[in-house]
């Protein structure tokens, strides 16, 4: 890809600014150094690892690269033999641990869809033992750890003793009688042996070596006789010490040499991924979208954004090309974003052709084998070259190479010399540029391009849309019709004289006037329609919103009353249980009375007594139950505030809260809910009636039972097992077909689903269940089963 296009496109800026995402220094370089492939396959090759990144970093929380300082040469001298220092060596280590990390990072997710990832990171080697002898042996940059070897450990031990000694032995000499001759009262070193700094006038007092005198010649540093075999001694560990950090450091760099061609690889493929780790960050923190890839010129960007404008600022881009036309003219008025679009075109598609995603909602995109641009004012001094012939230049060598399997971007086509002129030769060049079929975009103010772009194939008109009441650019493009450069609406906005502006519209031909005329009418025309569709959209959005509300509140009363008429079921059945029950011990007393060998005169009053509360129960039950409604038709004078109605289409009785007689509707409380309904949907409530019920006479004892416990309608086998649980359930059921009862309700909860399973496993094969369901809202949901008993 030629150098001109990336700068002109601003690829190079893009590139740097996702290397500041990089780790190390290697990745950082090798995503700047990326090029633009013209491989449909690479491309995509680049752009799935991009996608596995974003998946491994932001997905599955996998780390960065770990860093570690560059270092090639120093792999290179421990494969020749020489031996590393201990900063070196740990570089070594830092990218062994790198290396590890990496490698597990990635190898351990489970996810199908990493496998170029995963097929990097098995080209990783490295050494858990020698990373791990590095890290304990060595340091810092210059220390060997005392633990390194054993025979180092006993060395440095006698060392510390040596000394400990020798300086006692030196002590003496500072607090005993031969203090007075010493210069100052310390120790000090010459040639790492210790000495005392004895006065001049009495070196011969002390008897010993002398190493060195001070530059005055008063001081003479002299070693005792006494400490000479201890400092031979000492300086014969040291140089013990000293070998044996140099074997340990020996060994240790061998170990590095022998791996240092995987140690290379290493470097190469913890850069490569730290590259593509790069791209990933770079496209999930600027909310870039994965672009498909193709070799065919087709380009469809639909809300491109230029990644270098800032993101509150930036109009999003829609366009299309290379289907059903090749080139696409771009008109309208300056500072409207032709010359952005424009290096967009280009600058996605060579990030695409980078394994970079794309600012966009959506990107189709294309490779090219090359990208031809011409942008800007190219003017160079040095070689006289004007506005007009460098640009000429660059057009001569884009019509020279430019093939199928080229995109060419032109801004401005044509200008900087005479317009008629200028015009005549971009609209010649356009067309020699179709002949060639490769893609292009073209900016263009002329007039006599644009009508051409209307009559050829393979081109396109396109115009970046303009606010002709305040005469702003709203930087969005349509594709389709031409653009009005609107050069004397922009002048008189800016305060031209408008005696000049109408000298420069005589000078219009007529043509011309004409032709702006009716673009400028279109695009006023278009820009209408687009609002009131608009405007449209907007209210068939609004209802069918409130429809959905009103869904929505149908569905929450439809709720209310199911569970409305359970409760009013489940508490119907009890009463008449509670009824049964009481009777029951009623017929025990009754027959006790009767079971006794004589029975007396009080006993017979009693029995009469129990005999006519069990006739009242009956009676009790009947009224309870057998209640009906009376109701009579509703006028206007029957609904006030407070009256009782009856609301025929939510069969439910209500108060009326307010009346509302132009509107013949009124508002009705009915439990908790509020309705609005039609005086034609209403009735008053006149009264109640009672069922015929069985005459006092007709009660008979004709049976004793057994008194037994309420028969409970629901069960809770909540934080039991399975298997614990069934046996409870059956029993309850057994119990239920016992007491006549026609639903039950058994609370399971929700929890893993398993103690559910297991007990409609149960009630699916149970003989005395006719069916079963999951309860509803109120009901208690998923976490109820509700059976219904045959």
């Amino acid at each position: 890809m030629n150098v001109r296009a990336i700068e002109k496109t601003e690829l190079n800026k893009i590139l740097a600014l996702a290397a500041n995402y990089a780790t190390l220094e290697g990745g950082k370089a090798r995503l700047i150094e990326t090029e633009p492939t013209p491989s449909v396959q690479e491309a995509k090759k680049r752009l799935k690892t991009t996608e596995e990144c974003i998946a491994l970093l932001f997905h599955h929380g996998v780390s960065k690269i770990e860093y570690f300082p560059p270092f090639t040469d120093e792999i290179e001298r421990a494969k020749k033999g020489s031996a590393l220092s201990c900063g070196e060596l740990l570089k070594t280590e830092n990218l062994l641990r790198a290396a590890r990390i990496a490698f597990s990072s990635i190898q351990n997710v489970n996810d199908e869809t990493i496998v170029d990832m995963k097929g990097l990171a098995d080209k990783i080697y490295y050494d858990t033992n020698l990373e791990e002898d590095i890290r304990t042996k060595i340091l810092n940059d210059s220390e060997v750890s005392d633990y390194a070897s054993d025979k180092l450990y006993e060395l440095r031990r006698e060392i510390r003793l040596l000394n400990e000694r020798i300086r006692s032995r030196l002590n003496e000499y500072l607090s005993g009688s031969e203090g007075k001759y010493l210069q100052d009262g310390i120790i000090t070193m010459r040639d790492n042996r210790y000495v005392l700094p004895v006065r001049a006038e009495y070196k011969r007092n002390i008897k010993g070596f002398i190493h060195d005198r001070s530059a005055s010649g008063a001081t003479f540093f002299i070693e005792p006789e006494e400490v000479l075999e201890m400092n031979n001694e000492l300086r014969t560990l040291a140089m013990d010490e000293k070998e044996e950090v140099e074997r340990i450091l020996s060994e240790l760099s061998h170990r590095a040499g022998f791996i240092g061609d995987e140690l290379l690889t290493d470097i190469a493929v913890l850069e490569e991924i730290d590259c593509a780790y790069a791209r990933a960050e770079y496209a999930y923190k600027l909310s870039c979208v994965k672009p498909q890839i193709n070799g065919e010129g087709i380009i469809e960007i639909e809300a491109g954004r230029h990644p270098l404008i800032d993101r509150k600022k930036v109009v999003p881009v829609s366009l299309s090309l290379g289907k059903d036309y090749r080139f696409l003219l771009i008109s309208g008025p300056n500072t409207g974003g032709k010359t952005v679009t424009l290096k967009m075109v280009g600058l996605f598609s060579m990030m695409a052709m980078c394994g970079l995603f794309v600012p966009a909602k959506r990107a189709v995109l294309s490779t090219f084998d090359e990208i031809y641009c011409d942008v800007g004012d190219a003017q160079s001094i040095e070689e006289s070259l004007s506005t007009f012939s460098s640009h000429i230049t660059n057009i001569i060598h884009i019509v020279n190479n430019a093939n199928a399997k080229s995109l060419v971007l032109i801004d401005e086509l044509g200008g900087g010399t005479d317009p008629d002129e200028g015009q005549a030769l971009a609209k010649a060049i356009v067309s020699h540029l179709l002949k060639t079929g490769c893609a292009g975009v073209v900016t263009t103010h002329y007039t006599a391009l644009k009508e051409f772009a209307f009559s050829a194939k393979g081109i396109e008109n396109a115009c970046m849309e303009f606010d002709s009441n305040t005469l702003q650019p709203l930087y969005v493009i349509r594709i389709g019709l031409p653009g009005s450069s609107n050069a004397l609406a922009i002048s008189r906005r800016l305060g031209l004289n408008e005696a000049i502006l109408q000298d420069a519209l005589s000078n219009l031909s007529a043509d011309a006037q004409k032709f702006e005329n009716i673009v400028r009418s279109a695009e006023e025309s278009r820009i209408k329609a687009e609002e009131t569709l608009k405007e449209s959209n907007l209210l068939k959005s609004e209802w069918q919103e409130k429809l959905h509300i009103l869904q929505a509140e149908r569905e929450k009363l439809q709720k209310e009353k199911d569970k409305f008429f359970a409760q009013a079921k489940a508490e119907s059945r009890r009463i008449v249980n509670e009824r049964t029950a009481e009777a029951e011990e009623l017929l025990e007393e009754i027959e006790a009375i009767f079971e006794k060998e004589s029975v007396s005169q009080a006993d017979l009053i009693k029995a009469r007594t129990l005999k006519n509360r069990l006739s009242d129960k009956a009676f009790e039950s009947e009224s309870e139950e057998n209640i009906e409604q009376q109701y009579q038709p509703v006028t206007e004078k029957d609904l006030k505030i407070g009256a009782l109605v009856y609301v025929k289409n939510i069969n439910q009785t209500g108060v009326i809260q307010s009346v509302r007689i132009p509107k013949k509707e009124a508002e009705v409380l009915c439990g908790n809910i509020r309705v609005r309904s039609k005086f034609s949907d209403l009735a008053m409530v006149i009264g109640s009636k009672k069922a015929q019920t069985m005459n006092k006479k007709e009660v008979r004892i004709t049976k004793t039972l057994h008194p037994k416990p309420l028969p409970s309608l629901e069960i809770n086998v909540i934080g039991k097992t399975v298997h614990e649980a069934l046996p409870d359930v059956e029993t309850f059921i057994d119990a239920a077909v016992v007491s006549n009862l026609e639903e039950v309700r058994i609370v399971h909860g929700v929890g893993t689903g398993k103690l559910r399973a297991g007990i409609h496993e149960l009630l699916r094969t149970h003989r005395n269940v006719a069916e079963y369901r999951l309860g509803k809202y109120g009901e208690g949901e998923t976490g109820v089963t509700i059976v219904k008993i045959k």
